[in-house]
């Protein structure tokens, strides 16, 4: 069992708090006029999704998760089971659609996701950063329209409507950010 201070807290963590793994996501850190100094941080739990926020006295130790990252390529779903492929060994593993929820909109088949494991059980799904998909349907823009920051709603092949400039046309390729819920990056040359 590995333990962590709360001093050296950061985005990205794996805890484990009452046998649950948890991702940490944000952490303030708050140092009172007076008494001791604390850290406000929020987790959210790999299995359920659920956000959880606690307050640690500064220098507390939490239990490290004992958890896996494993390069996955996604290969088919049934609707019931998410099937993913370990690119190394060629092992398959079924995730059910809570656990991979909030890769569904930008899942593709044959991405390769990195898919965290919790005590030898795939718990969750993370897609690359960036990803590139063609606009399948979205309305012309008007020439002369390009001031400012004006976006316009774009189905994408997933089904996934994103928000693109209007100068974005359908057939076009765009990179989005899937981190920050599809926004869009650029356009993509063919």
């Amino acid at each position: 069992m590995a333990f962590i201070s709360t001093n050296d807290f950061r985005k990205g963590l794996f805890i484990e708090i009452d046998n649950e793994p948890y991702l940490l996501v944000e952490n303030q850190f708050v140092k009172p006029g007076k008494g001791q100094a604390f850290s406000r941080v929020r987790f959210k739990s790999l299995t359920t999704g659920n956000i959880l926020e606690r307050t640690l006295k500064s220098g507390e130790k939490v239990l490290l998760a004992d958890v896996e990252e494993h390069s996955m390529q996604y290969l088919y779903s049934d609707g019931e089971s998410w099937t993913f492929m370990n690119t190394q060994t060629y092992e398959q593993t079924g995730l059910t659609k809570t656990q991979v929820e909030e890769a569904l909109p930008f899942l593709v088949e044959e991405t390769v996701c990195s898919v965290v494991f919790f005590k030898g059980k795939a718990i969750s799904v993370t897609l690359p950063n960036f990803m590139v998909f063609e606009i399948i349907y979205t309305e012309p823009g008007f020439k002369g329209d390009t001031s400012g920051n004006i976006t316009k709603p774009a189905q994408i092949v997933t089904g996934a409507t994103i928000q693109v400039p209007l100068f974005i046309e359908a057939g076009e390729k765009v990179r989005i950010d899937t981190r920050t819920n599809g926004s869009y990056v650029e356009r993509v040359k063919a």
